[in-house]
């Protein structure tokens, strides 16, 4: 089950990987660069952890959750322009720190409605 952060980042709660939803990359435009987190890095929540890039501008990616990093999606980070291909795809893979930081998160539903108003 995925769970969204206001900031347009998501988690699925059943593996850790963390991703940005479709509207933050349409809202981007054309992905150009990504620089993802390092596996063994330790993030709080809400904390600026990665950067991506498009034509239109560079934005901060924000961690939903406080963890370890496990591992990024390096295919994705060679390849950026597949992320506006891919728009679902993974950026990095997360170990919580605390199950309870979920319990802030979005689901799907509210998510929507959040970017609607």
């Amino acid at each position: 089950m995925k769970k969204f952060a206001k900031t347009h980042e998501w988690i699925n709660t059943e593996n850790g990987e963390v991703g940005i939803t479709e509207n933050a990359i349409e809202q981007l435009g054309d992905i150009v660069f990504l620089e993802l987190p390092e596996a063994g890095k330790e993030v709080t929540k809400d904390s600026p952890i990665a950067v991506v890039e498009s034509v239109k501008a560079a934005s901060d990616i924000y961690s939903p959750v406080s963890g370890k990093i496990l591992e990024k999606n390096e295919d994705l980070e060679n390849a950026p322009e597949e992320l506006n291909e891919k728009p679902t795809s993974w950026l990095f893979k997360i170990e919580l720190a605390q199950d309870t930081e979920l319990e802030d998160l979005l689901d799907e539903e509210q998510y929507l409605q959040e970017i609607e108003n």
